[in-house]
């Protein structure tokens, strides 16, 4: 048993993102199962642990924390080698920018209790969901393709994985669920066949997780 549980969903790419930065840091966890599909996070016992009731929420010895990006920033913080966050601080704050293009801008957008409204109380099915998605994730991959584009080497920001790639890498699976057209991002699918090549990326995978179903 680990003093590290992530409580998590395979589907979920906000706890994909934190799979993967445990990964990179080699860092192990215990995964406790919410399952969203069942409504599990918003049974009593969860939402003591997380008023919020989503995942991820990580419990790391004495601390409790939800939020991925906080999370991320956590383990940035507790647990710095390999580090995730590059250069002075103006390299970093742009690191950060890109992570925030996709976490706060674009997948937001196409949260499951955001297509549930859209299809229970506004009437829209699902093809209108995926068109809806597919706009918002083509607006933002839009500046990510020119930082794609721009990069010296193989990831986001050169040749050492960032913040930025540990978001990118669940967005464009995303991406590829809703059948968002990718040709006008090469850069970017480049980045992510990259990314796929590293061990930690490819082990938090939804697909590659315990609970994972068709």
């Amino acid at each position: 048993m680990s003093d590290r549980v992530l409580y998590d969903f395979w589907r979920s790419s906000a706890a994909f993102r934190v799979r993967i930065a445990l990964g990179l840091k080699g860092l192990d966890y215990d995964r406790a199962v919410i399952d969203l599909n069942a409504g599990a996070q918003r049974s009593p016992g969860y939402r003591m642990l997380n008023p919020q009731g989503r995942v991820p929420l990580l419990i790391d010895g004495e601390a409790a924390l939800n939020q991925s990006l906080a999370i991320l920033e956590y383990l940035e913080e507790v647990y710095p080698d390999p580090p995730l966050l590059h250069g002075d601080a103006a390299m970093r704050g742009r690191i950060r920018g890109a992570a925030q293009i996709i976490v706060s801008d674009v997948h937001p957008l196409g949260n499951s209790s955001v297509m549930r409204y859209l299809e229970e109380r506004l009437g829209h099915d699902r093809d209108e969901f995926i068109a809806w998605y597919g706009h918002w994730m083509s607006v933002g991959f839009g500046p990510l393709e020119e930082l794609a584009e721009r990069s010296s080497g193989r990831f986001l920001f050169g040749d050492d994985v960032t913040l930025a790639d540990v978001c990118l890498a669940p967005q464009m699976y995303n991406a590829r669920r809703w059948r968002t057209d990718l040709e006008p991002f090469p850069a970017l699918v480049e980045v992510d066949k990259n990314l796929m090549e590293l061990s930690a990326f490819r082990n938090a995978r939804p697909e590659a997780q315990s609970d994972a179903s068709a």
